[in-house]
């Protein structure tokens, strides 16, 4: 960096006119506060700043340094300084090599701007030097002998502080000049330090600048503090290491017992007890040589030891399986669960064949279904049968593939992965370990966990599943796996090609009944402290709570109703009530309040351009409304309800075969062309999409434009193409139990899902009358009146 005189440096420079003496230029400066009696560097920047700095240096003459109100802004005016400055005599003018200007100035006085003076390619401005305040007030004293104690403690607890600051600081007898260099120095806001430039009364800048000290000072107590701290910490554990040392010396001398010493004899025989693999006991016996050889109070030691407690209490030697009894696994499954048959029928086929193949890789199960189905409980069914012990791991929300493999045991506090601790848990190599809401994993930063799932999953390859921290094979292929799902669109497609889909579809309403009567009830009773024979609700009750007050494919929500209930009575008898409860339908309103849901049949209405729909939905079938209007326009077709793509392709493809068919179903040309029409599906709030309702809209359509009204009763689904074929959906299952439980009468299917009519539970075929449709003529001969 080169340093000259200001006038070596800038005689090559264009000399504007000079401002008068009386007016003074203006250098702005961003994001610092000059103070009088101060010598410091100040970088120059924007082409205001820079021409007054090199006419104020050129010309020897004095200028105001004033603070820049936004520090971003390159070319500032008058109204973006602040009002006071300070005036400075330029020492030096600087240019570094980099281009920046620099200027060493010395503060002589506060200023502060009255005018500003245009004319100029600098900023000059006419104002009033403030001059110091003057007086030998006791208070003024008193503030400034704090204020000189607070700098000297905060020079003492900086570190490498030199000692001619201190004196410096301990021999200023002026309280402003020490409140200004203070201030100058403080690590705090430009803002505070602008109003203390800005504050002339004595009191006031003392006790402010005392203020802003004391701040500072609690901080840097509290870092010496925290310093003092850890460095007694790092002696006492110094020191502990010492005298660990001298004790097992004098141990030794003494011929007393090392704690160490029996640690690793105790290890050493339950290694000998595990019965590990030679691969895992060569593994386990080299980590025992290092943990001989590590003192016990080195960190080390701890981590090596809880190595190998994870390695000898893990079940390594072959399990003896205890023998399956299809007959009470039956009598469990009847039991625990109610209906169900396809799915009782499955699990005892897939029992018959672990009792005859025990050794043999058996499928890997995963239940599908909506919530409160009984996915969790058939599991643990499984595990009664088998006689088997059963551990659950919840996969919901799971994002990390250590969460599945494990840590490497160089990161502190490392633990293996749920699966090994899941065996752990269970004691036993051949539990039933299941996997609860599978499709609800997702990938992260660190990893994606259904990758690490697919070595578990897989019984070609779980047989040496290598865990990050246990860095040894573990034979998981006696593990008897059991997943979970809601939906399988979540699960990605290598994860499910390793496991046997079994689907749970929602209960009925009289499957409801039962499962209430037999189970819930019960349990409830059980929960709410009541007694057998004290409460009793009626199976008509139940009835109505199961279609008035909930609405749901499982039995969650009926069980917390029922609980709702019961709790009531339970509040009867801690009263002191003695007389038993009976629970009536009428007794609901007033215990559950008015019924949430009404029947959808009531929702339906004889006029034309209004059809009903069945829907599938990830917690169970429900039934949907297609409704659709004209009014005079040109042909436009709006579509409302939030649909989603496929569902407005849908109706677009239903509106061109409507007019396709338009001769046959007696529809004029012009009705298309001078009218607008509008389909809606209620539930506006709610997203829907897929090509299910092509039907449904289909049927609207043609309601509306040949006024004939859609018989109430009857509920459709399907897929349309242009050429009037009905294809095939899915979800017909749960679509007919929801048609059954709305009191429908009739359903009109595609004629392709005949194949999916024994799935259909016999409650809900016995209620409905089915129409298989092949063409969109099929439909309107079996759906339109008139």
């Amino acid at each position: 960096m080169d340093t000259l005189s200001p006038q070596a440096q800038l005689a090559d420079a264009p000399r504007p006119a000079s401002p008068p003496a009386d007016d003074l230029i203006v250098v702005p400066v961003r994001r610092m506060v000059m103070f009088p009696e101060l010598v410091l560097p100040i970088v120059v920047a924007g082409p205001v700043a820079i021409a007054g700095a090199q006419q104020a240096a050129r010309e020897q003459r004095q200028a105001v340094v004033v603070l820049q109100r936004d520090p971003d802004k390159a070319d500032p005016g008058a109204e973006d300084l602040h009002g006071v400055g300070v005036v400075v005599n330029i020492l030096r003018y600087v240019t570094a090599p980099n281009g920046e200007h620099h200027i060493i100035c010395q503060g002589a006085q506060r200023f502060a701007i009255t005018e500003f003076v245009e004319g100029w390619p600098f900023l000059v401005a006419r104002g009033q030097p403030l001059a110091e305040p003057e007086g030998a007030d006791p208070e003024i004293e008193a503030r400034f002998l704090n204020l000189r104690a607070q700098v000297l403690e905060v020079l003492n607890l900086l570190p490498q502080t030199p000692e001619e600051l201190r004196q410096t600081v301990a021999n200023i007898g002026v309280p402003g000049a020490l409140a200004d260099i203070a201030a100058a120095y403080m690590d705090v806001k430009i803002e505070d330090k602008q109003a203390v430039l800005e504050t002339l009364d004595l009191k006031a800048r003392l006790d402010m600048v005392s203020r802003f000290l004391g701040e500072r000072l609690n901080v840097l107590r509290l870092s010496a503090e925290i310093g003092r701290q850890t460095n007694a910490a790092l002696t006492q554990r110094q020191r502990q290491g010492l005298l660990r040392e001298q004790m097992a010396a004098i141990q030794k001398e003494l011929g007393e017992e090392d704690t160490a010493a029996h640690d690793v004899e105790e290890l050493g025989a339950a290694i000998d007890k595990a019965r590990m693999p030679p691969e895992v006991e060569t593994q386990a016996r080299r980590e025992l040589g290092r943990l001989r050889r590590t003192p016990d109070a080195a960190a080390e030691y701890g981590m090596i030891r809880t190595y190998l407690d994870w390695l000898v209490e893990l079940p390594w030697a072959p399990p003896q399986p205890p023998p399956i009894d299809i007959a009470e696994a039956r009598r469990i499954l009847d039991e625990d669960h109610y209906g169900l048959d396809k799915i009782k029928t499955r699990i005892i086929e897939y029992l018959a064949v672990r009792k005859l193949a025990p050794d043999g890789k058996a499928p890997i199960l995963c239940f599908v279904g909506p919530p409160g189905v009984g996915k969790t409980s058939l599991g643990q069914s499984i595990a009664r049968a088998m006689g088997r012990k059963f551990v659950r791991i919840s996969l919901g929300g799971v994002h990390d593939e250590a969460e599945v493999r494990g840590h490497r045991r160089t990161y502190v506090g490392a633990l293996p992965g749920n699966i090994i601790q899941a065996i752990r848990r269970a004691g036993s190599r051949d539990c039933v370990l299941m996997l609860d809401e599978i499709d609800k994993m997702g990938a992260g930063v660190q990893g994606d966990p259904s990758s690490a799932m697919l070595e578990v999953l897989d019984p070609e390859q779980n047989a040496t599943f290598r865990d990050n921290y246990l860095a040894v094979p573990f034979d998981l292929s006696r593990v008897v796996f059991i997943t979970t799902a809601n939906v399988l669109e979540t699960i990605p497609g290598p994860v499910r090609d390793r496991m046997e889909i079994i689907s749970l579809a929602g209960y009925t309403p009289g499957e409801k009944l039962q499962i209430a009567l037999r189970y819930l009830v019960r349990r409830q009773m059980e929960a709410n402290g009541l007694k057998e024979g004290q409460a009793e609700i009626e199976p008509a009750a139940l009835e109505r709570i199961i279609g008035a007050y909930t609405r749901e494919a499982g039995v969650r929500n009926l069980e917390r109703e029922i609980g709702r209930v019961l709790r009531h009575v339970a509040v009867r008898f801690a009263e002191g009530e003695t007389a038993d409860v009976r629970i009536g339908p009428d007794d609901l309103t007033d215990l559950l309040g008015p019924p949430r849901f009404e029947n959808e049949v009531a929702m339906r209405t004889s006029v034309p351009g209004v059809a009903t729909g069945l829907a599938w939905t990830p917690v169970g079938g429900d039934i949907l409304f297609i409704e659709a209007a004209k009014m005079p326009g040109s042909g436009k077709l709006t579509l409302t309800g939030q649909l989603g793509d496929v569902m407005r392709e849908s109706a677009q493809t239903a509106l061109s075969l409507v007019k396709t068919e338009a001769s046959v179903l007696g529809i004029k040309a012009a009705a298309f062309e001078k009218c607008d029409i509008h389909v809606h599906v209620p539930a506006g709030a709610t997203p829907k999409d897929g090509p299910s309702a092509g039907v449904a809209m289909f049927i609207a359509l043609s309601s509306l434009l040949t006024g004939r009204t859609v018989r109430s009763d009857t509920a459709m689904t399907g897929e349309i193409s242009l050429r009037g074929l009905v294809l095939p959906v899915g979800g017909i299952k749960e679509k007919i139990v929801a048609a059954a439980a709305a009191g429908l009468k009739r359903v009109m299917l595609p004629a392709r899902n005949r194949v999916d009519y024994d799935e259909i539970p016999k409650e809900a075929r016995d209620k409905l009358e089915f129409v298989w449709l092949e063409r969109v003529e099929d439909a309107v001969a079996a759906a339109l009146e008139g």
